[in-house]
């Protein structure tokens, strides 16, 4: 499944979400095809959710939006200890 973005004046729609991890009106967490999406912002909402299709649609005015990091997965201790 690929991953694609849409931003669209205050509605922002990802494409190859798997779940969302956490919802707040100041922050979005999704997980996109194994990796996590973090939105912030203002009043964040999600206003559709169709995880069948990959699609979450968020509403809000959105600051930032980083890429990248496996949610909630946790390395092995080894690979902790020896960064």
């Amino acid at each position: 499944m690929n991953f694609a973005l849409h931003l669209e004046n205050e509605l922002l729609i990802l494409k190859g979400a798997t779940r969302v991890v956490s919802s707040t009106p100041t922050q979005a967490v999704v997980e996109v095809v194994g990796n996590g999406v973090i939105v912030s912002g203002e009043g964040i909402e999600v206003k559709m959710l169709n995880l069948e299709e990959g699609e979450v649609a968020l509403a809000g005015k959105f600051t930032n939006i980083k890429f990248g990091g496996n949610l909630g997965k946790k390395q092995p201790l080894l690979k902790r200890i020896f960064k």
